[in-house]
């Protein structure tokens, strides 16, 4: 019977050791999977800032880019919004340059008041960025100039402006009027 019974505790503290192995085992899993599962949700975490953080990013750069852009619209709007009315002077000027052509006393007032409101005129285009476009003894380009006579001429080489029929203008980089003019061949 005693060797029942140490056996039956043996039996028992066999049982309870494996009890706590289990338990410890058990507890040994759990740590694992909460590590696991807290590493998984630090990794997620992780992206997501990351994503966010791209995110954030981009729409800075973009809204940077939507800022440099629409200031340059208003630049160029500010700049182009006066084109219709002085293209409307262009001609205006064009008849003073002929009536100060015209008039035979240059120290008379009707020279005088024609040159004065020809300057007036002047001053507007300056004002706002209207420049006219040199063209006399220069390289022909298509983008400033309108050629509308050919003419080979001694001792100028071809594709030059010879002579300047109408004078063009030209607001910024944009031509308003191409220049008007006789081209060597």
């Amino acid at each position: 019977m005693q060797e029942n019974n140490l056996e039956n505790e043996n039996v028992k503290e066999e049982l309870e050791t494996s009890s706590e192995i289990e338990e410890t085992t058990e507890e040994v899993v759990e740590d694992n999977v909460t590590d696991i599962n807290d590493k998984l949700e630090e990794n997620k975490l992780r992206d997501e800032l990351e994503a966010l953080n791209d995110k954030h990013q981009r729409l800075q750069a973009e809204y940077a880019n939507y800022r440099r852009r629409t200031n340059e619209e208003k630049e160029t709007i500010g700049l182009f919004a006066n084109e219709k009315i002085l293209n409307d002077i262009i001609p205006v000027i064009d008849s003073m340059e002929r009536a100060l052509e015209a008039c035979d006393d240059k120290e008379g007032s009707m020279y005088q008041g024609i040159d004065l409101v020809y300057k007036q005129l002047q001053g507007i285009l300056t004002k706002y960025g209207v420049e006219a476009i040199e063209a006399e003894n220069a390289d022909f380009d298509p983008n400033l100039h309108l050629a509308v006579m050919q003419e080979s001429v001694d001792g100028v080489e071809a594709n030059k402006v010879v002579m300047v029929l109408q004078k063009g203008y030209k607001l910024g980089n944009k031509v308003l009027r191409p220049s008007m003019v006789k081209v060597s061949c």
